[in-house]
């Protein structure tokens, strides 16, 4: 009984292995947000040449964003890339209702001041529409993120920390990257039966 239990915990640890293996292989076009010291460029590199992922250029081409932050700033970020469907317009009969129902209602008095320098001054011509949303804030300091186009979660993680930023250090920590991401992405057979 005891043994019929373990192979089946065996068989259900390897089948949650291929699952989350089988998740990070589904994505196999990736692209690199911009990352801390150029390192997204040598994470490329390491990427293509030792065929882990398909790099592409064009953001609109990938199925994940490799990245060395999470948050706010990164969510705002792939809003600016990925924009949500625009909202579907109402029909033109409900404008029509809606004109008929403001014409019975009293219309609000204005003030001097929202005629004066106050109005001038509350709204300006060149306020951003969300404060920080490109700006580079909670930078990563050595996570790196993998994290899926569609549903924003992340589907991987790694912390390697350059011990320098040289380019000969920033290529090294690019391979350890790359190398624990073929790792992870590669299915583990399953232990031997006996």
């Amino acid at each position: 009984m005891m043994a019929n239990n373990m192979k089946w915990a065996i068989g259900l640890i390897c089948c949650l292995n291929l699952a989350s293996a089988a998740e990070l292989a589904a994505g196999r076009t990736v692209f690199l947000m911009p990352m801390n010291r150029g390192l997204d460029q040598y994470v490329a590199n390491r990427l293509t040449s030792m065929h882990v992922l398909q790099v592409v250029t064009d953001v609109t081409k990938a199925d994940i964003v490799i990245t060395d932050q999470v948050g706010k700033g990164f969510e705002d970020r792939l809003k600016d890339l990925y924009p949500p469907p625009p909202p579907e317009p109402k029909p033109e009969i409900d404008k029509d209702k809606d004109k008929d129902k403001d014409k019975d209602k009293p219309k609000a008095p204005t003030t001097p001041a929202q005629h004066g320098l106050a109005s001038m001054l509350g709204d300006t011509v060149n306020k951003p529409d969300r404060a920080g949303s490109m700006g580079v804030y909670g930078r990563g300091r050595g996570t790196i993120f993998l994290v899926d186009v569609k549903s924003h979660e992340v589907i991987w993680s790694a912390f390697e920390k350059p011990k320098n930023f040289t380019p000969r250090e920033l290529d090294r920590t690019a391979e350890r990257i790359a190398k624990r991401l073929k790792t992870d992405m590669t299915p583990k057979a399953p232990p031997a039966q006996q």
